[in-house]
């Protein structure tokens, strides 16, 4: 994928093109620098996916922990069990930089309302699950909707039409319908998948979405700073 931090082509988390299922398989924290090689002053923790079925996936006892600050750096995602606090992989004194700030879903815009009864289901029975979770921790809680230009032919032509198409907006509506995320939290965007060079239009909306889930992030530690 592409960076707009960069400029240029960057591996920070492996995906698989070739089948649907989850690929990432471990807890990762993902530290990003700048083009001189400058750390930035926020980290990026990847997970495992959800499945759509009840035994696949990601668990989402395992996610709460990650929201706590529970799971380390290197821990392998387990569908059949999830993490327990003898293991040596459990963080039982986790501090402020352990824990999560901002809680991002990420949904494909082109699968939203296609999958069936069951699939649709099980995934936002678990995405409501970790939601509710998040704000009794009081985490904010934003959603970026990937594949826009799968989703709608228009905005697949002109990237500048996307808070225009009637049929994103209507994507957004039902992921905002479906999983109780207001509208103004549900960021569209375009996934870097074909192009050879960074695009003005792609990195708009992907650095507005960061710029926001960043500030987000921010009021929530001085809201732990407060209190």
């Amino acid at each position: 994928m592409y960076s707009p931090i960069k400029g240029r082509m960057v591996q920070a988390a492996f995906v698989d093109a070739c089948y649907g299922t989850v690929f990432t398989k471990e807890f990762r924290t993902i530290k990003l620098r700048d083009k001189d090689g400058k750390i930035l002053p926020f980290v990026i923790s990847d997970i495992m996916g959800l499945e759509d079925a009840e035994a696949a996936g990601a668990r989402t006892d395992d996610l709460v922990l990650a929201l706590e600050g529970h799971l380390k750096d290197g821990y392998s995602f387990n569908p059949e069990g999830s993490l327990q606090k003898e293991d040596a992989f459990y963080n039982s004194c986790p501090t402020l930089n352990d824990k999560v700030h901002c809680l991002v879903s990420v949904l494909p815009g082109d699968k939203i309302g296609v999958m069936n009864g069951d699939q649709v289901h099980t995934v936002i029975q678990k995405l409501r699950e970790i939601r509710l979770k998040a704000t009794a921790l009081k985490i904010p809680q934003v959603i970026l909707m990937t594949m826009v230009d799968k989703a709608c032919p228009e905005v697949n032509k002109d990237l500048k039409m996307i808070y225009r198409s009637k049929k994103i907006k209507e994507k957004m509506l039902l992921c905002e319908n479906k999983l109780g995320v207001p509208m103004n939290f549900i960021y569209p965007v375009k996934n870097y998948h074909e192009e050879g060079e960074l695009s003005n239009d792609v990195d708009t909306l992907l650095l507005y979405a960061l710029k926001n889930i960043l500030q987000f992030a921010n009021d929530h530690v001085e809201y732990h700073m407060d209190n």
